[in-house]
């Protein structure tokens, strides 16, 4: 028999080696390896909802003969609500389900949706009956519009769990720290967008071409099986991801703040942060890439963060609506800080929420003919603008950060804020541009006596509309890839879905004030020359409408560079393991037995930004 001394070696021996296996297999866990299958759902996803949703103002105005300005509003308030749901699957994420859970849950809902409106399109009794000459039309009935609101709500449900989800799970695999991000040459997010830049692209042309030549059923048929397969790809790779644990409601942890704060407003905080109370092993689900650090913005809220008798229970555990650690008291002025810089994108998303159903039916007005038998389908159009995305996002990665870098001796070439703010410059150019062209295909109409033929076509080129979908795509390339990147890295780690979310919110915003302009515009505009009218564009002013826009983007524009003049970026005390190779298929592993050393920024662009 054993020795008891011998029994109690053998276990701890045993022990150990269970340990360094676990910690070998977390290690191996994400990384480049789970790009394929993470990538593929999000492919197939993006190509099945541009598919869905690019060419929808035609078939809401030609399938189900909807009047111009009511068939663009359904879509804006529907894009609203499309973007308003990520908050709170982001939420639901970030507190209790997971990102993995609840992107196969979400996409499910999603595949529900898009089978209910496939199935709308087939059944001629779901859509009223065709009406070429768009004029003295049947709408749709109550119970059809029904049909369509129900699929339209069962995406928007879907989108909520999947947007703010996807994009953060990805960058789950990797080691997102600045020390590692600085290490790699390339930048995750501006692939990413890459990749969901092809997925769109071949949405725009395959998809579209066959809703218009083909049929409703095929064309909204295809990306309903796209979805699908999406879910599959995505369940595949489930072995080898790292899914990171919820580390509980954010909402409540900054609530808790907030009201800790608030009952101890009579209370003095120190000057020496070093007093403040400070709990690592309460934080630890919530910091596992490093503490936030103390800042002296909203010196309010460190209130929350002084000790006194009542604030710990007999158990010695803390009462959290009474005292928070310095770390979550970061986590809320983290929030606050970025909430003006968020904000200055919602108006752009307004600028932005009727362009695309204005100018199919600007396009659909225009000579589109390639050769003598081919078409360019109107809402294929945004192939352009996509094109213009890959190849700007290429030539930024090549050409423009080297170059910036010369200057600025930033490793990112430009920080995320100057990056956002070149695409709202950019942005104005477009809408600008867009005035012009619709001043000049105007003119061309009234030069062909076509002005009160709405369904005639005005002998002008339809390529006239491709400078504002490059500026489009240009400003895309900056301000979207850039303000994604910038919520990412500025967010406390357990609330990245959450503030991800939060570009989806101000495009739910945006769209909602977008439908509230359109609307005030098509209502006192006068029923002569109507701004915006509901069949006859060409009798319309669009180009007063851009004119309204650019100005409410030039103002916005002015309130964007005042918030990021005033920005301060988060500090982070990060951990990084020294003796150890920074490699992209591998995160950083906290529970590692090597030295490591801890590195204080007291700015977040000490190393790689400057504000």
């Amino acid at each position: 028999m054993e020795s008891k001394m011998e029994l109690d070696k053998r276990m701890s021996e045993n022990g150990e080696e269970e340990t360094r296996e676990t910690t070998t297999k977390k290690r191996q866990l994400g990384g480049i390896k789970t790009m394929p299958f993470i990538l593929a759902n999000e492919a197939c996803d993006k190509f099945a909802a541009t598919g869905f949703h690019a060419n929808m103002i035609t078939y809401l105005t030609k399938e189900l003969n909807l009047p111009l300005v009511k068939a663009s509003n359904t879509l804006t308030n529907f894009g609203g609500t499309s973007s308003f749901t990520p908050l709170i699957g982001a939420l639901i994420a970030d507190s209790f389900a997971g990102r993995f859970w609840t992107i196969i849950v979400a996409s499910i809902v999603y595949e529900l949706g898009m089978v209910c409106i496939t199935t709308s399109a087939v059944l001629p009794q779901l859509h009223p009956p065709p009406c070429p000459t768009q004029q003295n039309c049947k709408e749709a009935s109550n119970t059809q519009l029904w049909v369509l609101y129900i699929a339209l709500l069962l995406t928007s449900l879907g989108t909520g769990g999947i947007r703010p989800c996807v994009v953060t799970f990805a960058a789950d695999q990797f080691d997102m720290s600045k020390f590692a991000a600085a290490s790699r040459s390339w930048n995750f997010f501006n692939w990413y967008y890459f990749c969901m830049g092809m997925a769109t692209l071949l949405a725009l042309t395959v998809v579209v071409y066959i809703q218009d030549n083909v049929g409703w059923a095929w064309g909204l048929g295809i990306p309903t099986i796209a979805m699908a397969l999406s879910i599959v790809a995505f369940v595949v790779g489930a072995p080898l991801y790292k899914k990171v644990q919820p580390g509980g409601s954010p909402l409540i942890r900054l609530a808790q703040v907030i009201v800790a704060a608030l009952k101890k407003r009579n209370i003095v905080a120190p000057n020496d942060p070093s007093q403040l109370y400070e709990n690592k092993e309460l934080d630890a689900t919530i910091s596992s890439n490093g503490k936030l650090v103390h800042t002296n913005q909203f010196r309010w809220a460190d209130r929350a963060a002084v000790l006194t008798d009542d604030d710990i229970d007999e158990s010695n555990q803390s009462k959290l609506w009474r005292i928070s650690t310095v770390h979550r008291i970061e986590e809320l002025k983290s929030v606050i800080r970025v909430l003006p810089i968020w904000g200055a994108g919602i108006l752009l998303f307004t600028s932005q929420s009727h362009l695309g159903s204005f100018t199919i039916q600007q396009a659909r007005s225009m000579n589109r003919h390639l050769s003598h038998s081919f078409e360019i389908p109107p809402a294929s159009l945004s192939i352009f603008s996509i094109i213009t995305v890959l190849v700007g996002l290429g030539l930024y990665e090549r050409l423009f950060v080297p170059f910036a870098r010369r200057f600025t001796g930033n490793p990112a070439g430009i920080t995320c804020l100057q990056r956002m703010g070149i695409g709202f410059t950019i942005n104005i150019l477009a809408t600008i541009v867009s005035a012009l062209v619709e001043m000049k295909r105007k003119a061309v109409a009234a030069d062909h006596n076509l002005l009160d033929k709405p369904t005639a076509t005005i002998p002008i080129s339809v390529f006239w509309l491709l400078p504002q979908f490059c500026l489009h795509g240009i400003a895309e390339v900056f301000h979207s890839v850039g303000h994604l990147e910038f919520l990412y890295d500025q967010s406390p780690e357990s609330m990245r879905s959450t503030m991800v979310a939060l570009y989806s919110l101000a495009a739910s915003f945006g769209n909602y004030i977008g439908t509230f302009v359109v609307s005030t515009v098509h209502k006192y505009t006068g029923k002569e020359r109507n701004w915006l009218p509901d069949r006859n564009l060409n009798r319309g002013r669009l180009e007063n409408y851009y004119w309204l826009v650019t100005g409410i983007q030039v103002v916005n524009l002015i309130y964007y560079l005042i918030c990021a003049w005033c920005y301060t970026y988060k500090p982070l005390e990060e951990l990084i393991e020294s003796g150890e190779d920074i490699d992209m298929e591998l995160a950083n592993d906290k529970t590692s037995t090597q030295d490591s050393k801890v590195i204080t920024r007291e700015t977040e662009l000490a190393i790689q930004q400057t504000s």
